[in-house]
């Protein structure tokens, strides 16, 4: 994968993750298992950006 394509994953990762995650809070109790799917899928995005942080300060120039 390239450096650009990684810089171009991260922050909307990171920012549609905790979009997701509020989105999901909000929802639960309306919603139910809607709400704890949305939450759940917001914490998985939002932590595949951060770990997009971490190979993207090992990879080379």
């Amino acid at each position: 994968m390239s450096i650009q394509r990684v810089e171009s994953l991260i922050w909307p990762l990171i920012y549609g993750g905790l979009l997701a995650v509020c989105l999901g809070w909000f929802l639960s109790p309306a919603r139910g298992p809607w709400g704890e799917l949305l939450t759940t899928g917001g914490l998985l995005a939002a932590a595949a950006g951060v770990v997009l942080i971490v190979v993207r300060s090992r990879m080379k120039e």
